[in-house]
Order: C-alpha cells, then sequence, then structure tokens
C-alpha cells in the first residue's frame, strides 16, 4: 500500500532506530519488567549511535537536528516495541536549555550530554500538593551569596536515580509578592552528582510499569547561582518550552506504539486459525483494528504538524497539548484492539502485548492528563469559562 509519509525526509533515522531496537528483544524488556531494572545497555546503545544527541546543536557534540527528528526517533523506538521513557526526558529538557540556557551553561553541560558522559533525564517540576497547578508549586530557592538554597519536595520525578543533571523548576518569589500570577519561579539546571545525600534524598516509587520514578526531597541543598537559566523570576514562561516539546515527544512515542499494537494485532488476526478460518476473516476482529488505524494516521498528522510549528520557532500550545491527547488516545484504542484480538494469549508475558498495554495506559494520565487538555483547549481557543482552579470572591 502507497501513503504519503510526512517524515520521509527521516527514513535514514527510522532505519537506524530500528537496527539498534532489533539488539533488544522482548526478552530484554520482560527481564527488565521482572526486576524493575533501568535499561542502561539500551540507552549506552542509543548514546553511541547519537540519538540522544539529536537535538543538541553540533558546535557541541551532537547532531543538530529538531525535533521533528527527534519525535521520529522516540516514535521508532516505541514502534520496535522497545520503551523510551528511559531517556526521553534528555530530548524535550532541551527546549528549555537550547532556548534560555546561559552560553556557559551550555559550554559546560552539552558536550558531555552529547557524548554521554553526563546524562539529563529528569525534569523537576510536578509536586505532591499542587500536581498540574503548576503556579501552586512551594519548593523554594532562596539566594545566599553566590548560591541558592532550595527547600521541598517534588513527585513523580522519573529517572533520577539515573541521571546526572535536572532541570528544576523553583519558586525563587513568594506568590503573594508579585504583580503577575506566573512571575516568581525560576528554572534552574543542577548537578544532582554533588547533591545527592548532601540536602537531596531521592526515593523510588514502585508503580504499575517499570519507569524509574521516584520522590525528591530537598533540605537545604545548596545550588550555585550560576545554575539559574535565564531571568530570575521568568521560569514559568521558559518551562513552557519544554512543557510543549515534552507533549509533541510523547504523542510521537504515542503514535509508535500505536503503530505497533495494529501491527501486532493484525498479524496475530491473520495467524491464528479457530473453526478452520484466521479469526481476521471476522468483521468483528477486523474493524477495532481498521478503526485504530484511522485515528492513528489522524493523530499522526497533527504530532507533525505541531513538531514543524515548534521547529519554525513558534510555541503551539494548542496544538501540543491536541496532540498529546489525540495520539494517547489513538495508542488506547490501538491496545484495546489488539489486547481483544489476542484473546487470553494477550495476557501472557510472552507475547508483550500485556506490558505494552500497561505503558499505554500512563499517556491518559501523564504527563497531563486528557481532562486538563480538553480543559485548556475550552478555555484558551473556545473563549468558554475557565473550569478548574478556586473561583473568584
Amino acid at each position: 500500500m502507497n501513503a504519503f509519509d510526512p517524515t520521509a525526509e527521516y527514513s535514514a533515522i527510522r532505519d537506524g532506530v530500528a537496527k539498534v531496537c532489533a539488539g533488544f528483544p522482548g526478552e530484554y524488556w520482560r527481564d527488565l519488567d521482572a526486576r524493575r531494572a533501568y535499561p542502561k545497555d539500551f540507552v549506552d546503545a542509543l548514546i553511541r549511535e547519537g540519538y540522544l544527541a539529536a537535538m543538541i546543536p553540533e558546535e557541541y557534540g551532537g547532531s543538530g537536528l529538531n525535533l521533528s527528528a527527534s519525535a521520529v526517533i522516540l516514535e521508532e523506538i516505541h514502534r520496535n516495541g522497545c520503551n523510551a521513557a528511559a531517556c526521553h526526558a534528555q530530548m524535550y529538557t532541551m527546549g528549555t536549555v537550547l532556548r534560555h540556557g546561559s552560553d556557559a551553561q551550555k559550554q559546560q553541560y552539552l558536550p558531555g550530554i552529547a557524548d554521554g558522559t553526563l546524562r539529563l533525564q529528569a525534569f523537576g517540576v510536578t509536586e505532591p500538593t499542587s500536581g498540574t497547578d503548576t503556579l501552586a508549586l512551594k519548593t523554594t530557592a532562596k539566594r545566599d551569596g553566590d548560591d541558592y538554597i532550595v527547600n521541598g519536595q517534588k513527585i513523580w520525578i522519573s529517572r533520577a536515580e539515573h541521571s546526572d543533571l535536572m532541570v528544576l523548576l523553583a519558586r525563587t518569589t513568594p506568590r503573594d509578592q508579585v504583580k503577575s500570577k506566573t512571575d516568581g519561579l525560576s528554572v534552574f539546571l543542577i548537578d544532582l552528582r554533588e547533591l545527592k545525600g548532601n540536602g537531596v534524598e531521592i526515593r523510588p516509587i514502585r508503580t504499575m510499569i517499570n519507569h524509574a520514578t521516584t520522590e525528591i526531597f530537598f533540605d537545604n541543598a545548596r545550588i550555585p547561582a550560576s545554575s539559574l537559566i535565564g531571568e530570575e523570576g521568568k521560569g514559568f514562561r521558559y518551562i513552557l518550552s519544554g512543557m510543549n516539546s515534552e507533549r509533541i515527544l510523547i504523542a510521537a512515542e504515542c503514535i509508535g506504539d500505536a503503530k505497533w499494537f495494529i501491527e501486532k494485532g493484525s498479524n496475530y488476526a491473520k495467524e491464528r486459525v479457530i473453526f478452520g478460518a484466521p479469526i481476521g476473516r471476522n468483521q468483528g476482529v477486523q474493524f477495532p483494528l481498521a478503526r485504530a488505524y484511522a485515528h492513528m494516521m489522524a493523530a499522526e498528522a497533527i504530532v507533525y504538524r505541531a513538531a514543524a510549528m515548534y521547529d519554525a520557532g513558534h510555541n503551539p500550545g494548542v496544538e501540543a497539548n491536541s496532540a498529546k491527547m489525540l495520539a494517547a488516545d489513538a495508542s488506547w484504542e490501538a491496545a484495546e484492539a489488539c489486547l481483544q484480538t489476542h484473546g487470553g494469549f494477550g495476557f501472557a508475558e510472552e507475547y508483550d502485548v500485556e506490558r505494552k498495554f500497561r505503558e499505554a495506559r500512563l499517556y491518559q494520565v501523564a504527563p497531563i492528563s486528557t481532562n486538563l487538555i480538553l480543559c485548556f483547549i475550552a478555555e484558551q481557543v473556545l473563549g468558554l469559562p475557565k473550569s478548574y482552579g478556586a473561583p473568584k470572591a
């Protein structure tokens, strides 16, 4: 079947990623899942081939690729049955670092990130009491001479145990002392190697999926003032760059998952013979898979439209959030169709469907829930009254 490919220019990248993934079949991921282990060998392989340095400019040792190419890399990882959750933060944090970081910060950290001697895999935003209400976060960073003193707690911070660096969002001005509610937050690029056990405690959280998730406690953690990204108090605006790229890249992963589920389900439907014929001849099996494919194509178009807008220098909040929601829906629909097609065998570990099924469910919730995306579109695009937050007196 001939199909228009919006990412045809990146076919060589797809082939290269697929070759890396071929060395990490289902057995590798099942073993990690059973042991709750980090996929170090897989991450190292991606680093060796330069894929995790995709967005880092060539002058710092990276590939100098755009977000669209990075989205293709992550999509292809998931399309081949692997999982990019162990390393995708290294791409979406680049939106904040590259657009707003200082030349000194880039010189200090980007070459190491590019060659793999440094890992930037942690994005410290979410807190237990604020959740998605980022402006209500309570972690503070107070200036003390040439340093900042950080106190507070973060939660659902994946890969912090396996990361050298972290992009951290903290409040530098009390909320009741700022003119605009979006002021008073600042972004820092901090070195966790010097802080672990020295003002920073990282505790793992066991979850449904093997996602290396943690909570982090800051207790008078001292970081150099040079860690500040951009201007103090303007961090919320900077972090939006990272959030938009995060939405787009996660959406690309969902597209990859959807393609994996559809292919896996379709192949099984051709091979599984019941009552003397392949089950794929039945419309009850065909239609869910066909519908999932159609919805995947629609979501894919929005994902790469959002990526193109980002690459053009825009901050496509509506498109990025819509892409994440639609791609997550498409992935989940394909997961349901695939599991139902496999029947009881879909629950057997050896088929890998149940593992991918659990992973796909996450993106209805993270990095932002579907309901909040709908609220965002209703308010920002349709001009409807804000439906969340404390009502005005």
